[in-house]
């Protein structure tokens, strides 16, 4: 139970278990559903680790879905059939706002799930904190992406099921910050220890150019009009994937002590 809690990526299980529930008479479920994943969170938090401090982002989650849930019991058809359509970029801009919300108050969602795996001695360093906002920043940046794709699929192309602003440019941005999730504390560790090698940047791009593959397969069965597009992705996706992860292989290497000021 103690290790469930403790990644940010389970205080965002609401929203992903809402926006894959969510659609034409599912809002109710989807909500509830939400809802109850988000007190668990909570609870479970607060049962595993007795004394901690609230998560800013679980309860954001539970607050934002019983309001959610409110309003599922008063709305009209009319407004029902609205938040259905454009629920996902309600989300999507409720996840941008608690994330730089969270910054412009000098504490970054992902710092309270830091600070539990961290000593204590290291939480009021500049990197430390420069890290988690860092790392938020890119969460929002991405939640902020997958809102404008979403709205431009449901507001300009009167296309809600758009596969590029539906789903790809939206799971990609999502991936992105997972990806940067991972990768910078990597390299701010290897700097602080005086690493020979750093995680480069084709480190953090090669496992996104690979997604290059996945994606040319979606639009090539969703979008057979588009099948050149599709093989093409396919094709670069998978050589420049090869081609990242052998000068990752090679590392970046830190600046002799000598060289630095050079």
């Amino acid at each position: 139970m103690a290790g469930i809690p403790d990644s940010p990526l389970v205080g965002m299980s609401p929203w992903i278990v809402f926006s894959l529930l969510v659609g034409p008479g599912r809002f109710e479920w989807a909500v509830g559903a939400a809802l109850l994943i988000s007190l668990a969170l909570v609870v479970g938090h607060q049962m595993s680790h007795r004394g901690a401090s609230v998560k800013i982002l679980e309860v954001s989650d539970a607050v934002f879905f019983a309001v959610m849930a409110v309003i599922g019991l008063v709305a009209s058809p009319g407004t029902h059939r609205w938040l259905e359509t454009y629920a996902g970029e309600v989300s999507n801009i409720a996840l941008t706002l608690i994330a730089f919300g969270s910054m412009a108050v000098g504490t970054p969602f992902t710092l309270q799930y830091a600070r539990e795996r961290v000593d204590p001695a290291y939480w009021k360093k500049p990197s430390f904190l420069r890290t988690n906002h860092l790392i938020t920043g890119a969460w929002g940046a991405a939640f902020l992406v997958a809102a404008l794709a979403g709205a431009y699929g449901d507001l300009v192309l009167h296309d809600p099921g758009n596969v590029w602003t539906g789903w790809i440019i939206q799971i990609l941005a999502i991936v992105a910050a997972l990806r940067f999730t991972a990768w910078y504390p990597d390299v701010v560790r290897a700097r602080a220890r005086g690493d020979r090698r750093v995680p480069s940047l084709s480190d953090l791009f090669a496992p996104l150019a690979g997604l290059l593959v996945p994606v040319g397969i979606a639009v090539m069965v969703f979008e057979g009009h588009l099948w050149w597009l599709g093989a093409a992705l396919i094709v670069v996706g998978g050589w420049l994937a090869r081609h990242l992860k052998r000068q990752g292989d090679g590392g970046e290497a830190t600046p002799e002590p000598g060289r630095a000021a050079h």
